[in-house]
């Protein structure tokens, strides 16, 4: 194992922080800041985000195909990919839209969306051979850092804008703050981006050839729905179900930093007792979780922050295991198809934005308004949607990855 290679570590968590930040708490923020902010509908929002990712289909395995032949010119092709992030995050939080809001919701999330794919599927086929170099278990190592630092980033972005809004300009702040984070990300992972031993040729048939790269792919897609359908609700389900608006920063917080400091503990179990067990027991910590929270009402907030505690442990099981399962496939299988990494950009991706077309357009029809008075009726949709379809989405990714064959490397 080279030392050196251990040392840039760092600078992968770092990295992964950016992107995560830009992940999944956009799916958290931006649809209730646009309601909040320009009245447009839930039912609007989730159209557009579901639109959005069936571009995605076409263009994420494309930015792997361009991803391998830009590979010479990588620092700058990550730079642009970069500055196209951050001028669209100041768009979508910091600028009054200068066309309609709707429209201008999705033209900045398309920026936004192209460029976190891009930098996704660069930055996970890196990852391949960064994991080669740190000799055995390396995938399992970098996905440690990696993920703890995914995790850490997208804490710290589910949390600002509630814990900044005392500034009266918090998602401005937030905007800005993303965009100094992707500037040092950039500048710390600027050395790996320039080595020489970088993905080359390669295709999707390898990929989607093997079954059970087919497989991983197909449990990723089940097992992140319930993740996205929790994220998306979790600010309705706090402010209206448990009545406790003010807390959804901090629950928010306790979430994900359950998730973060779990997330090493989980990789060093995988490497003791083997990566499938181990995330099987944090999948099926997820269904306890879920379930219970289907038993709450107003003023169960600490009651909530136990269920928080626990589906954030389970959650850092999922990000830090199941991709190094796949990238260890991939090494064995296909260790040049960054395309592959475009597909999993895209599979993470379309559980947020179909758990958005199909829970908000049911939450408004139920006769939901956020932040007003709710009929019983709509309080009992935000609780089926939010706690009992996760369980059986999970209960599927159980069933799904356990009859999945592995070998010690996938």
């Amino acid at each position: 194992m080279s030392v050196t290679g251990s040392r840039s570590l760092p600078s992968y968590a770092l990295f992964a922080a950016m992107l995560a930040s830009a992940g999944l708490p956009i799916y958290i923020h931006a649809p209730k800041f646009f309601v909040d902010s320009y009245g447009v509908g839930l039912g609007a929002l989730g159209a557009v985000l579901f639109v959005l990712r069936l571009f995605d289909f076409v263009q994420d395995p494309a930015l792997g195909w361009l991803a391998v032949r830009l590979r010479r010119a990588r620092g700058v092709t990550v730079a642009v990919a970069l500055a196209a992030m951050a001028l669209a995050m100041v768009g979508l939080f910091a600028v009054t839209p200068p066309v309609a809001p709707l429209l201008w919701f999705g033209i900045t999330l398309t920026v936004l969306f192209s460029g976190f794919s891009f930098l996704t599927i660069t930055f996970y086929a890196q990852g391949v051979r960064k994991a080669e170099a740190l000799g055995e278990k390396g995938h399992l190592r970098l996905a440690a850092w990696r993920e703890t630092g995914a995790l850490l980033g997208v804490c710290l972005a589910a949390v600002a804008p509630t814990l900044l809004l005392g500034t009266g300009a918090p998602f401005a702040i937030f905007a800005g703050a993303f965009a100094a984070l992707a500037l040092g990300a950039g500048l710390a992972m600027r050395r790996e981006w320039v080595a020489a031993d970088v993905p080359g040729e390669g295709g999707l048939r390898q990929v989607l050839g093997d079954p059970v790269a087919r497989r991983l792919l197909l449990v990723a897609l089940v097992n992140a729905t319930p993740v996205a359908v929790t994220s998306t609700l979790f600010l309705f389900f706090v402010e209206s179900r448990l009545a406790a608006p003010g807390w959804e920063g901090p629950l928010l917080l306790l979430f994900f930093l359950a998730a973060a400091l779990s997330a090493p503990a989980w990789g060093r179990a995988a490497r003791r007792f083997g990566a499938k067990p181990v995330l099987l027991t944090g999948m099926v910590l997820s269904v306890a979780a879920f379930g219970f929270a289907a038993l709450l009402g107003p003023g169960d907030t600490a009651a909530f922050a136990l269920i928080c505690l626990a589906s954030g442990a389970a959650l850092g099981a999922d990000l830090t295991l199941l991709p190094a399962i796949f990238a260890a496939r991939m090494a064995r299988i296909a260790p040049e198809a960054a395309q592959a990494f475009g597909l999993w950009s895209f599979v993470s991706k379309f559980t947020l934005a179909f758990a958005a077309v199909t829970l908000l357009p049911l939450l408004e029809a139920s006769g939901f308004v956020s932040g007003g008075e709710n009929p019983a009726s709509a309080l009992t949709m935000l609780t089926i949607l939010y706690a009992l379809v996760p369980c059986a989405l999970k209960f599927l990714a159980i069933g799904l990855f356990a009859m999945t064959t592995l070998n010690e490397e996938s």
